[in-house]
């Protein structure tokens, strides 16, 4: 009778949190815990009908499996977060007061659940609709335009989140920026270390036992325990040589995150690297061999692009990984989104703390699909 158990598994958690939880908040300023806005009072009126996408996705597990039921069920879904976060923005509209403008109301723990269920429905859907992974990126890309638009058309600045946003929207750029910066740095010498050395692994695979074992230590090593071993050894540097001062490098801040960010960004890329080149087809490099080709050649023409596929998902595991992790360097100076996140940690203001954690989701969901897309195109061209 179920024909899809996953989305079934989805729906009951989204009706499980929608009993249990509020969808919004209400508090009379950012720093107090706010009231459970009563679901009557979210679904007043025509609102209800932001919810009627959502029959679709109650119904779509007992449907027969094909093309138009996966094509529904991922529209619903998409239609389905567009709707709640009209909804959301449209009770906070309605309930500000110009009297008591301190007063915040914010998302509650039933959207945010029923977002991420709506989510992971709709990529279900598009994994089941589609094999061709450029298409299912660019679908993906399309139905999360209606919610991009109606956050960016002002629907949602009746929210606390909105309103923090509002308040520090240099700061955001900023730190945003910085972020972006920091991670861009890093992988200037991943990429010049740890190439080289997936280069070495695969040519003198004797040598990959030790190398993979010192990375493998390093991966071990919790994120804030390696930041702060470089403390000691950084300061004692340019207590050393002043001049490194002046270039900016010093025992906290940028320097320490991004020397402990490329620590931790070796192992993907050189396990990958090394993978990669083993993974090409011997016939290939031998039919090259066959037609005069150099070593240089054999490895510039055949098998770099050959391996480039599986480099760039190691690549990938980087550069999300790398995007988590430099949230955790604020904590030694470095700035970025993370600055944001602890400020509101320590002045228990949830809404600061998700005006870093939504944009750092974001940047990795984007990075993640960006890679994704440019891995299936070179596989598809190498074949």
């Amino acid at each position: 009778m179920v024909k899809n158990p996953v989305l079934l598994v989805l729906v009951v958690a989204a009706l499980a949190a929608s009993i249990a939880l509020p969808f919004l908040s209400h508090a009379p300023n950012r720093l107090l815990s706010g009231q459970p806005v009563p679901w009557p009072v979210v679904l007043e009126g025509w609102r209800s009908a932001a919810f009627a996408p959502a029959l679709v996705l109650v119904a779509g597990p007992f449907l027969p499996g094909g093309r138009i039921t996966h094509g529904l069920v991922a529209i619903a879904a998409s239609a389905l977060v567009a709707g709640m976060i009209w909804l959301a923005g449209d009770v906070a509209a309605s309930m500000a007061d110009p009297a008591t403008p301190a007063a915040r109301t914010s998302f509650g723990g039933a959207f945010w659940i029923l977002a991420v269920m709506a989510a992971l429905a709709a990529s279900d859907a598009l994994q089941k609709l589609t094999r061709e992974p450029a298409l299912r990126i660019g679908l993906a890309l399309l139905m999360a335009l209606p919610s991009v638009l109606l956050v960016a058309g002002g629907s949602i600045d009746a929210l606390s989140i909105m309103k923090e946003y509002a308040n520090r929207h240099a700061v955001f750029a900023a730190a945003v920026t910085t972020h972006l910066a920091i991670i861009a740095a890093m992988l200037v010498p991943t990429l010049a270390i740890g190439l080289p050395l997936g280069l070495l692994v695969h040519r003198r695979q004797q040598l990959g036992r030790p190398i993979f074992a010192v990375l493998n230590i390093i991966q071990t090593v919790p994120s804030i325990a390696l930041f702060g071993l470089l403390i000691a050894p950084l300061a004692a540097l340019v207590a050393f040589a002043p001049a490194l001062a002046r270039l900016g490098i010093s025992g906290i801040g940028v320097t320490p995150a991004i020397i402990a960010l490329t620590l931790y960004s070796l192992l993907p890329i050189v396990r990958s690297t090394a993978a990669g080149l083993a993974a090409v087809p011997v016939a290939a490099i031998e039919a090259a061999r066959g037609i005069g080709m150099t070593r240089g050649q054999i490895f510039r023409t055949v098998e770099v692009p050959l391996a480039l596929p599986v480099l760039v998902a190691g690549l990938r595991v980087t550069v999300v990984q790398a995007v988590g992790l430099t949230a955790v360097a604020a904590l030694i100076g470095a700035g970025g989104l993370g600055a944001i996140i602890f400020q509101g940690l320590n002045a228990s203001a949830i809404d600061l703390v998700l005006l870093g954690v939504v944009p750092l989701v974001g940047i990795a969901v984007l990075a993640d699909l960006a890679l994704k897309l440019a891995g299936a195109m070179l596989k598809a061209r190498t074949g």
